[in-house]
């Protein structure tokens, strides 16, 4: 039997005519581009000729492509010089930066500049000029706490860690020498939280006594006496930005009892106090921009985000769109504000303004890619994956990719710009509850109920190292075994 092949289909027509030919997309000029270092000013590649529509990640490998240093991609910013115009008013930008596309925003730039039978010059900042090596034996086992690990946090160096313990205690780490350093005793109550100051002269701790104390590490003594006000247990600390304030930088904590309270440290007394929440504040970030003092962001169990300027303490936004508790928040920030003016290359300041202008400079540089938000009031995107709730989410240290955490025993990977889903890694089989990510962004740990740690690959999203059983290429663990772990290549 022959096989009837169906009807054409009918042409749409639009009250007996026939619809509009659709119109033909514009077509894209080709381009002659030439990639410069803007380090030293040298040739990249040679010049290529392409089309101006390619985004700006097609540039990025096309970069990396053509230059061959590296086995690994490099991610780079680029920025098209303007030229120098001598009747342009005080203040006004002298290079444009490629967010999308060359076509969108140089050819289209609204001073008409360049034309498509220019050559243009690209000038390429690399975002990552160092490489972590990964983890991949245990080199020492610290015994000392008598109780269960609750909290863990490198300095802004890498050179000391802190941990926070059930038995009452924190202790300091040398981890050049992978030994003991102090005992920090004074809390009445499991010690919940660590924070370093981002110049590390000063440690802060926050307890479930609902006291928060401040330490030297050098000598590992108590800075004066408890910071008392909170009623009920400490559950996050935040340092404020060395850009901001780098000779005596205020500190902001969270409590059970619904509140935030930043603390002068110059005074030990409440500059004041945060008290729109009506239920727990489980998380408190200082962030770097949106005011002279910058915004205090603050995460709760009633199930908003609460955004406050710095200065005065005064509310000026809040997010509702979460459906239930609000247990953990991140800035794209977090890691150049955690390590202030020290950088991979280990040069420390000499001097509190010359702090200020190295943190300072790293801040502004990570805006350019990725401003941090502080005036949004409705979400970007909303990243719907996980089957049980998220522990932990936070953003790489360039801001371009967001990993989270969750009890289904995975981890997800998401654009930090966009939100889009990019992966998911999977390999535990417990509940994932902490994440760290290496300074070059290039690779990530997670902690998770099963004892292990693994490290996965951002180029394979795979695992790179399965560790049995967090600046630096040292890994850092801690856990109801009561020791400490230190991992390292």
């Amino acid at each position: 039997m022959a096989t009837l092949l169906p009807p054409p289909k009918r042409q749409k027509v639009f009250h007996g005519i026939p619809g509009p030919e659709p119109e033909a997309p514009a077509q894209t000029p080709n381009i002659v581009v030439q990639f410069l270092s803007e380090e030293d000013g040298t040739s990249l590649a040679p010049p290529v000729n392409i089309p101006a529509n390619v985004s700006r990640e097609g540039l990025q490998a096309l970069v990396n492509r053509l230059s061959k240093q590296d086995e690994d991609p490099v991610p780079f910013s680029f920025h098209v010089k303007l030229p120098e115009d001598k009747n342009a008013p005080a203040g006004a930008p002298t290079q444009v930066v490629i967010s999308k596309s060359i076509e969108a925003d140089i050819l289209g730039h609204p001073t008409a500049d360049f034309t498509p039978e220019d050559v243009i010059v690209v000038h390429c900042s690399p975002q990552s000029v160092f490489r972590v090596r990964p983890a991949t034996r245990c080199s020492s086992t610290l015994s000392g706490h008598s109780s269960p690990i609750l909290c863990a946090s490198f300095s802004p160096t890498g050179n000391l860690l802190a941990t926070g313990s059930g038995d009452t205690n924190a202790r300091l780490w040398d981890l050049n020498t992978e030994t003991p350093s102090h005992v920090l005793s004074g809390h009445k109550g499991w010690v919940l939280c660590v924070e370093w100051e981002a110049m590390e002269r000063k440690l802060a701790t926050g307890g479930h006594d609902g006291h928060v104390r401040l330490w030297d590490p050098k000598t590992g003594k108590p800075i004066g006496e408890a910071l008392k006000g909170h009623s009920k247990w400490i559950t996050s600390l935040s340092w404020e930005p060395i850009h901001i304030n780098a000779s005596a930088p205020r500190l902001a904590s969270s409590s059970k009892d619904g509140t935030v309270r930043v603390w002068s440290t110059l005074t030990r007394r409440t500059e004041y106090t945060l008290g729109g929440h009506s239920a727990s504040v489980n998380v408190v970030k200082w962030g770097g921009s949106g005011g002279n003092k910058g915004v205090l962001y603050t995460a709760s169990s009633d199930r908003t985000v609460r955004i406050w300027d710095a200065e005065k303490g005064r509310p000026l936004h809040t997010l509702k769109d979460h459906a239930h508790w609000v247990t953990t928040l991140t800035l794209n920030t977090d890691f150049v504000l955690r390590t202030g003016p020290f950088d991979h290359t280990g040069k420390r300041p000499s001097s509190d303004e010359e702090a200020q202008k190295l943190a300072k400079a790293r801040y502004d540089t990570l805006l350019k890619t990725t401003p941090e938000l502080q005036s949004v009031t409705k979400p970007i995107a909303r990243l719907t994956g996980h089957q049980r709730q998220i522990s932990h989410v936070v953003f790489s240290p360039d801001g371009r990719w967001v990993a989270s955490a969750a009890w289904d025993n995975s981890v997800r990977i998401w654009e930090g710009r966009t939100g889009k889903f990019v992966a998911t890694l999977r390999g535990h089989v417990g509940a994932v509850y902490r994440l760290a990510w290496s300074a070059d962004s290039r690779m990530l740990i997670s902690a998770s109920k099963d004892s292990t740690l693994k490290i996965w690959d951002l180029k394979t999203y795979k695992i790179k190292i399965d560790l049995p059983d967090f600046v630096a290429d040292k890994v850092v663990s801690g856990g109801r075994d009561r020791t400490v772990k230190i991992w390292k290549n």
